[in-house]
């Protein structure tokens, strides 16, 4: 009887490991969709400010949607103005892409780079198309930090001449319905 009990402890701790194994490569292979899962939970509308530096803030709208079967999240930056701008954000292989379709009449592409962080995206520039990097004005790089279910901000650095030249940061709440 004394050797059943060991075998059934040693059984019962080989299922243990076993299932704690599973749980870490799921964990595993839930931060791989992460970054555009991040994306998606933003869905909705969203108010708050936007304040180039050296300049006064002014009120900013943000919509994000879901679209494609879940493959792209469409977010509309002053929706309705003439200043109004689209980014698209997708997954190429393993990485989370965007492009930044920009008043400036640009697409500059940037790619989000392995940060650490699981409420934190940083994008870098990864090329575009109707711009001359090392010349014309466009968006190089943005980071997206989710503060919360219903607080974010995020940062656009806008490069002129192959230098950075400004920077926008969006606060933005969550609409409540």
């Amino acid at each position: 009887m004394k050797g059943w009990l060991s075998l059934s402890v040693v059984a019962m701790a080989a299922l243990a490991v076993a299932a704690t194994a599973d749980e870490k490569a799921e964990r595993k292979e839930k931060a791989k969709a992460a970054p555009l899962d991040l994306v998606k939970r933003l869905a909705g509308d969203w108010t708050g400010k936007a304040a180039m530096h050296g300049a006064e803030e002014h009120d900013a709208n943000v919509t994000y949607r879901v679209t494609s079967g879940g493959s792209a999240v469409v977010e509309t930056l002053f929706p309705g103005t003439e200043h109004e701008m689209v980014t698209m954000y997708h997954e190429d292989g393993p990485d989370l892409v965007l492009t930044h379709y920009c008043m400036l009449r640009n697409q500059p592409r940037m790619k989000a780079k392995a940060n650490g962080a699981a409420n934190k995206l940083v994008f870098q520039f990864a090329g575009g198309a109707n711009l001359k990097a090392d010349k014309d004005m466009h968006m190089h790089d943005m980071t997206l930090e989710v503060l919360s279910d219903d607080h974010i901000k995020a940062t656009w650095t806008m490069y002129k001449d192959g230098k950075e030249a400004d920077k926008t940061t969006f606060d933005l709440k969550r609409k409540k319905k």
